[in-house]
């Protein structure tokens, strides 16, 4: 089978399309092949050495929408079915979705019920269903003001579709490096932009119901400013590249608010489930911004990594 392996850390070239064996059968696991996959930038992060519990070579890929081909769990799963899969150690522990075909544990394969195209479903699992774990540990039914940091991400534009579809009276408001993509985020539902200029926000004397952070510890400080008393804030995102806070003096700096956080590990068949509901119900715009073919992953990549990316890239194999 063709797939795409990481041999060494480096730039987008490090990313070598090959030949490779396609993986054999195992009590637990199912084969899929790959019918698209997502581009997250903790791949990035891995392909630029920033994983170190990541061995190499390895194919990476956190998740993937499959066709099952062979399963070791034939009462849930039926060869032929359209399945999803997300984390679990997929493209860090073990070879993961940047191939033709994949091998997953059985626990980490979700069925869905949806009649998406491959391209719109292949944007869902991990970036949809981050947002959605997200938006539900805020609360967001007893909220009136959302600030998404990083607005302009995979996850951001998805959580600000899904919110608008969950409570469609609220104010969304998003955040930017480049105000140039204001009109883009007013056209997938923002109600406002604000410029994230050298990690501050700049939205002097504004204050709101809920934050969610996904670009993590290095501006979490500066949002805790900006969250009312009694508001909550979700950090989910990594997207600055820092992963933990220093000098932070939480009786203070917490500023009234709670604190709490959300990561994609902790998704499941209900959370699936209970997404499409929302997804099909409201007819939720999934379509990826980019569509890429198997060889051209590298660019795949390059693109979410540049100053133009916007909302979510997918591959197809």
């Amino acid at each position: 089978m063709k797939a795409i392996v990481l041999r060494h850390p480096g730039g987008p070239s490090a990313l070598s399309y090959e030949d490779v064996p396609t993986p054999k059968v195992k009590d637990g696991w199912t084969l899929l092949k790959v019918k698209g996959f997502g581009i997250n930038r903790s791949e990035i992060f891995t392909r630029n050495g920033w994983s170190p519990s990541v061995k190499l070579p390895r194919i990476l890929g956190i998740e993937c929408v499959g066709e099952v081909v062979e399963t070791t769990d034939p009462k849930r799963l039926k060869k032929g079915q359209i399945v999803v899969s997300v984390m679990g150690g997929t493209g860090r522990a073990f070879d993961g979705s940047y191939a033709e075909y994949t091998l997953l544990p059985n626990d980490h394969i979700y069925a869905v019920n949806t009649h998406l195209a491959i391209q719109d479903l292949a944007a869902v699992p991990e970036t949809y269903g981050t947002a959605y774990g997200s938006l539900l540990k805020l609360h967001l039914d007893e909220a009136d003001s959302l600030l998404i940091r990083g607005a302009t991400s995979g996850v951001g534009v998805a959580a600000g579709k899904l919110a608008r579809a969950m409570v469609p009276s609220i104010k969304l408001v998003g955040s930017t490096r480049h105000l140039e993509k204001t009109d883009e985020l007013k056209s997938v539902g923002f109600d406002e932009v604000v410029l994230d200029q050298d990690n501050q926000l700049q939205a002097t004397g504004r204050q709101f119901d809920r934050i969610l952070e996904l670009v993590g510890a290095l501006t979490l400080p500066n949002s805790m400013q900006f969250i009312k008393e009694n508001g909550i804030t979700c950090v989910t995102g990594e997207l600055g590249g820092i992963w933990d806070l220093t000098h932070f003096e939480p009786i203070s700096q917490l500023n009234g608010g709670y604190l709490t956080s959300f990561e994609s590990g902790a998704l499941n068949q209900r959370v699936f489930d209970d997404l499409f509901d929302i997804i099909n119900n409201n007819h939720v715009d999934v379509a990826p911004t980019k569509v890429f073919d198997l060889k051209h992953t590298a660019d795949a990549q390059s693109y979410l990594d540049s100053h133009d990316s916007f909302g979510k890239v997918v591959v197809l194999p």
